[in-house]
């Protein structure tokens, strides 16, 4: 038997990480704006300024932490080596994020599109999302780059229009009222700008390696580093300018929690929009403002509704992660076909449509935002600043503590200020560590009824692994012998066609079994096709065909199976590649991905793809 390692795929380059990124972090000036008039008044850029400081800042120390993980920084797996218990803390307090971040996303994206009852179409917004993700769509990095791009030049058109605007704007700027504790109240209230920045940490475990790095020695200084800095620029600037710009709109005035206009009522949930048929209409007539307002209100709510899924998404994958890392009951790690955790999707798709019924408005959404995401990035930068540990420059160390000792403060603002976020984050707390304690109980059950105790492996940045049973042979002949790769799924035609076709012409055959799995932790490295039920019965019917001329059985497990092949392929020198045609219908090859489709733009020209149909 012949281990072999097939490495994750590092294939999201700048611009994907930095849509990834954007696509969640770039969404709040759609609705933190309008939150901010409605706190503060004309007085509100006072609290966007200072709130759009501490964004620049939280992202300068994500890029330290994307740096110092190469496999993974998100609070839940950088924080793990100094304490599980923390970890666990900051794991929930990120669902308990992300959990309203599918709600409130998905309501303000209904919101732009002016549709009656918003609340009800972001809830079947969310269903369809979470069953969509049922089928593991990949490479969403490439469809949040595709939705970024249009929504960038929006922003842009939007701020070039504001700039003219910016005189009368600092002519209706009012001071803040109220003392410092009022006004902290109002910039605490705001702070649901930061939510997003977690994404691109969790994210460095696929990023390209820098030049020079290897597998063994891993670095994504430069990939992170500039996704970071050019979605955090755009945050920053555009919503310092946006927010001052607003100031500019006349007769704005707040009302129970809301803001109307002229002739318009409830624009605090849409004014991205309003300002935009204002400023465009002023300047080129009211019928390109309005065109204006319609292309404003489709791009923001395309970028919304990838933020839910990217939630979503995310759910899933912290959900999966500490389920096989003996957290989460073993109900949350069960897979479906597709290699999708059913469990975690359920939850993670069933809360946020409660949350967005039960709730109906932005500002109680709001409510419940900041606690998740707050304590997320206070717990990461915290644990990471006193880590001694770790490579950081004693500048880096102190200016990161301090931005710990902000969030913190602000934390503990938001659980004596916000009862509705205090008693959703310690709900959603309270269950994670029941269910942990359920899980832990259990399993001390079983290892005093064993009589070994097996050893608990640590996850980490698991990679897909391959696993080679050769028969008969040395390796080096092996590979130096011409060969057929075939990639089956089952007992087939294909099946047939590849053995009939290695003992016609006198090559070596292997047979691939991939098992598509979306999330992967290094418990996945030690598996064997013998221990996947599937494989096993397809390995042993292939056995028994091929008579005296035996195949070779590889196995694998990877999130991306197109990428496996192409890159086993690769590595045995395979002639030829056979490739059984897919029996899915159409509407599932699109929701999916063709694996054939992918498989041939990654193969080498040398390698000749053979699709049995």
């Amino acid at each position: 038997m012949i281990p072999t390692n097939v490495k994750r795929p590092r294939n999201v380059d700048v611009p994907r990480a930095a849509a990834i990124l954007y696509g969640d972090w770039g969404t709040s000036k759609a609705y933190v704006i309008g939150l901010a008039f409605a706190v503060a008044g004309y007085a509100s850029f006072w609290l966007i300024a200072p709130m759009c400081v501490l964004t620049a800042l939280v992202g300068f120390n994500y890029m330290i932490i994307c740096r110092l993980y190469p496999d993974g920084g998100g609070v839940y797996a950088s924080v793990r080596h100094r304490s599980e218990v923390i970890s666990i803390v900051g794991a929930f307090l990120l669902v308990a994020d992300y959990l309203v971040t599918a709600a409130i996303s998905a309501l303000s994206a209904f919101q732009y599109l002016g549709v009656p009852h918003p609340e009800k179409f972001a809830a079947a917004a969310i269903l369809m999302i979470g069953l969509l993700n049922l089928l593991g769509p990949r490479h969403t990095g490439g469809l949040a780059f595709l939705i970024s791009v249009p929504t960038l030049i929006v922003v842009v058109v939007l701020g070039l229009f504001s700039i003219p605007h910016i005189h009368e704007a600092i002519g209706h700027l009012q001071p803040l009222h109220g003392g410092f504790w009022s006004n902290w109240a109002g910039f605490v209230g705001i702070v649901l700008a930061l939510s997003g920045v977690e994404a691109i940490a969790n994210a460095t475990g696929v990023m390209k390696l820098d030049p020079g790095s290897t597998d063994t020695k891993p670095s994504v200084r430069k990939t992170s580093t500039r996704a970071i800095l050019w979605v955090m620029i755009e945050v920053c600037i555009f919503t310092a300018l946006l927010g001052l710009a607003m100031h500019a709109l006349g007769g704005l005035q707040v009302a129970n929690g809301d803001v109307n206009a002229p002739g318009a009522e409830g624009v605090r949930d849409y004014m991205l929009r309003y300002m935009g048929e204002s400023f465009v209409g002023g300047a080129l007539g009211s019928g390109i403002g309005h065109a204006f307002g319609i292309a404003v209100s489709i791009v923001f709510a395309l970028l919304l509704l990838s933020a839910v899924n990217t939630a979503i998404v995310d759910l899933i994958t912290i959900q999966f992660l500490m389920a096989r890392d003996r957290e989460l009951p073993n109900l949350f790690q069960h897979l479906n076909k597709w290699g999708v955790p059913s469990a975690g999707m359920m939850l993670a798709t069933i809360v946020p449509m409660l949350l967005v019924l039960m709730v109906k408005d932005m500002a109680g959404l709001a409510d419940l935002y900041a606690v998740g995401v707050v304590g997320a990035i206070a717990t990461n930068l915290g644990a990471s600043a006193t880590d001694r540990k770790l490579a950081i420059k004693t500048w880096e160390r102190t200016i990161m503590f301090l931005t710990f000792i902000v969030m913190f403060a602000i934390e503990m603002s938001l659980l004596i200020d916000k009862p509705n976020a205090r008693y959703f984050a310690v709900t959603i707390l309270a269950a994670g560590l029941i269910l942990r304690g359920l899980v832990q109980e259990r399993r001390a059950k079983k290892e005093a009824k064993a009589p070994l105790v097996a050893e608990k492996i640590p996850v980490g940045a698991a990679p897909a692994t391959l696993t080679a049973a050769m028969q008969s042979g040395s390796p080096t002949s092996l590979l130096a012998t011409e060969s057929i790769l075939c990639a089956i799924r089952g007992t087939g035609r294909t099946l047939d066609f590849a053995l009939k076709e290695a003992r016609e012409t006198g090559r070596r055959l292997y047979l691939l079994f991939v098992r598509e799995q979306p999330f992967m932790t290094e418990q996945d490295a030690k598996r064997k096709w013998q221990e996947d039920e599937e494989a096993s019965a397809i390995f042993r019917a292939a056995k028994q065909q091929a008579g005296d001329r035996q195949p070779l059985f590889a196995y694998a497990v990877s999130p991306s199976a197109a990428e496996t092949i192409v890159d086993i392929a690769a590595t045995l020198g395979a002639s030829r590649l056979i490739l059984g045609a897919p029996k899915r219908n159409a509407l599932i090859n699109l929701l999916r991905g063709n694996v054939i489709r992918e498989v041939s733009n990654l193969l080498p020209e040398e390698i000749d793809l053979l699709v049995y149909a």
